[in-house]
């Protein structure tokens, strides 16, 4: 059992060869030939890497290599006594300083870096689109839909000339006509990848998830202030309209909301007063002294004032 023991630690980690290990300095010259002078440092280690196999270990003091060490790796033939070079590279350790990982330019751009003048080549298979209709696949001439076609663009076309004079353009009773009023005359559309991507991408941003909505008084479906989107984005989407929320301009969840709601708070109207039960702006006459006729006292006495004693 020992012995079995022995021979399967032995397997998995073998020991160096002696030769091998001890040709220090035959790894040291192939690691300062292979690096510029001055940067191989104290020798830091082994490792076997299998029977008559070992890689030697110098510390990097190159600038910026912070962790790095030379990696050279010696051999020895089956019972020779002369240790050969194998190869020498250059090798992170545990604690260097390595670069980011390598990104295609294709995936490095994140929103916000476009700028004035920036084009953005968009990939033909690109499966956040698919085609559109571009007019190639019309009906043929002979067809039963292109006849209807035909007679339906030259009653519209009759029927507008009564009303007005319209510059020469595509007919509106043909297929292509049509598409270009729906907006589908597109080389490209959204596909339905696309279109799930970018709800999902609206939803992180402005959903019921975030803490804005979480601590809003109602959601945006009940906001005056949402305006829907068209299609079938109208169902879940709109984009707001308040200038004082914080998602103005932006395209919101149904289920997003905030403090800005159009009912939250509504403010009462100011009170009106109640009418002046003084006319202040007519001119009010006060005589000093009474009209003659407007009172019950005589102006003159019936009897002379001498005989009733008075002066």
């Amino acid at each position: 059992m020992s012995a079995a023991t022995t021979r399967s630690r032995t397997a998995r980690t073998p020991v160096p060869d002696r030769l091998c290990a001890e040709a220090v300095d035959l790894a040291r010259a192939a690691a300062e030939e292979a690096a510029a002078p001055g940067v191989v440092g104290e020798h830091v280690g082994l490792v076997s890497e299998g029977d008559r196999v070992v890689t030697h270990f110098f510390e990097c003091q190159e600038p910026g290599y912070r962790g790095w060490r030379w990696a050279v790796t010696v051999a020895r033939a089956s019972r020779a006594k002369n240790v050969t070079l194998d190869e020498t590279v250059l090798l992170p350790g545990s604690d260097a300083l390595l670069a980011p990982e390598w990104v295609p330019w294709s995936e490095r751009l994140r929103p916000g870096d476009m700028g004035p003048g920036d084009l953005l080549p968009t990939e033909s298979d690109d499966l956040r689109l698919e085609p559109g209709y571009t007019g190639e696949d019309e009906p043929l001439p002979n067809s039963a839909v292109a006849e209807m076609s035909e007679e339906m663009a030259d009653i519209v076309d009759v029927e507008d000339a009564e009303l007005t004079t319209r510059p020469a353009t595509t007919s509106r009773g043909s297929i292509a006509a049509v598409a270009e009023e729906l907006g589908m005359r597109r080389a490209r559309v959204l596909s339905r990848y696309g279109l799930h991507t970018a709800a999902d991408r609206w939803d992180e941003g402005f959903g019921a998830k975030t803490p804005m909505a979480q601590a809003a008084p109602a959601s945006c479906v009940t906001c005056a202030f949402l305006v829907p989107l068209a299609g079938s984005l109208k169902q879940a989407f709109g984009v707001c309209a308040n200038e004082f929320g914080p998602a103005d301009g932006h395209v919101v969840s149904l289920s997003y909301g905030c403090g800005g709601h159009s009912e939250a708070a509504v403010m009462p109207k100011p009170p009106k007063p109640a009418p002046h039960a003084l006319d202040t702006m007519q001119v009010d006459e006060y005589p000093l002294r009474p009209a003659r006729d407007s009172g019950s006292v005589p102006t003159e006495p019936d009897t002379p004032t001498e005989d009733l004693g008075h002066s």
